[in-house]
């Protein structure tokens, strides 16, 4: 169960970013998480929201690069340990951790991770067959 992820190239100057969220905020697309990242000339937003291919649309028809990329959510108790046993699970059994960022949403208790590997539809089958609960897409509106 994977959910859509978009990865917005930005300029790295002064007033980018501010601009990028005004399009979200004109659009009034509301963000479950962000993540940025950057080099000397440009940066990367990675953003999830509930509607990928609205967002997806608004952004180009700004001049925006985008990008559509499968993650995985993966729910976790909000305590001490719980990443480091994802974590763990996802070592035993091979999987490589590219990137991860996380969020929590209403339900108390939880916390959400976003998390990208090499191979996501093998990485889903381990997290699956460890009983961790992944995160749909339609659930992203009610988190």
């Amino acid at each position: 169960m994977t959910i859509k992820q978009i990865s917005i190239f930005i300029e790295n100057r002064k007033n980018a970013l501010s601009e990028l969220t005004n399009v979200l905020a004109t659009h009034k697309i509301n963000m479950r998480a962000i993540n940025l990242a950057d080099t000397s000339d440009f940066g990367i937003a990675r953003i999830i929201v509930d509607n990928s291919e609205q967002v997806q649309a608004a952004l180009e028809r700004s001049h925006y690069i985008v990008k559509v990329t499968q993650v995985i959510a993966v729910e976790i108790p909000d305590e001490a340990g719980s990443l480091n046993n994802i974590l763990k699970i996802l070592a035993d059994n091979g999987r490589n951790v590219e990137y991860m960022y996380g969020f929590t949403g209403r339900k108390s208790g939880s916390a959400y991770m976003i998390i990208r590997c090499t191979d996501v539809p093998e990485t889903e089958k381990v997290l699956e067959n460890a009983g961790i609960r992944m995160v749909s897409q339609e659930e992203l509106s009610e988190l």
